[in-house]
């Protein structure tokens, strides 16, 4: 299990990669963000991107299963106040390969609750051909080592 001690300024933490299936692109549209672009390659609006493209909203659920099979499932964490600069900047396709990797840029302990601390992370995630997908800047509470 990581705990706050366990995360320096500077640390990397490599994603591990995942491929993008249409199948789970369109159903996750379809229930979430039903517009033709993600869901229909035959609508005018998908065949002006030449096919489908993911929502930016799936590609941000991808990367937090990425973060969580990488490192965050073996972590002490409590919640997360929040993501910041969200930014999508690439539209993902069906069978692009997704990598990502996350910098700590800061660790501080809580003053008010010192069973626990912040990490914030600037997160990157590409495609197979190194065009960045997607970045936002991440916060997650963690707990001290012996306090969860």
């Amino acid at each position: 299990m990581r705990y706050l001690a366990d995360f320096k300024i500077g640390d990397r933490l490599a994603l591990p990669q995942f491929e993008v299936s249409l199948e789970e692109m369109v159903t996750f549209a379809e229930a979430y963000d039903p517009q033709p672009i993600h869901i229909d390659a035959s609508s005018a609006e998908a065949r002006a991107l030449g096919g489908v493209i993911a929502s930016g909203w799936f590609t941000t659920a991808l990367f937090m299963k990425m973060s969580v099979l990488g490192y965050l499932g073996e972590t002490a964490v409590l919640t997360s106040p929040g993501v910041d600069n969200l930014r999508w900047l690439s539209p993902v396709r069906p069978g692009s390969m997704l990598l990502g990797e996350e910098i700590v840029t800061s660790v501080r302990q809580s003053k008010s609750k010192p069973d626990r601390g912040v990490v914030t992370c600037d997160v990157r995630v590409w495609d197979d051909t190194g065009t960045d997908v997607l970045t936002l800047t991440k916060h997650f509470f963690v707990c001290v080592e012996g306090s969860d």
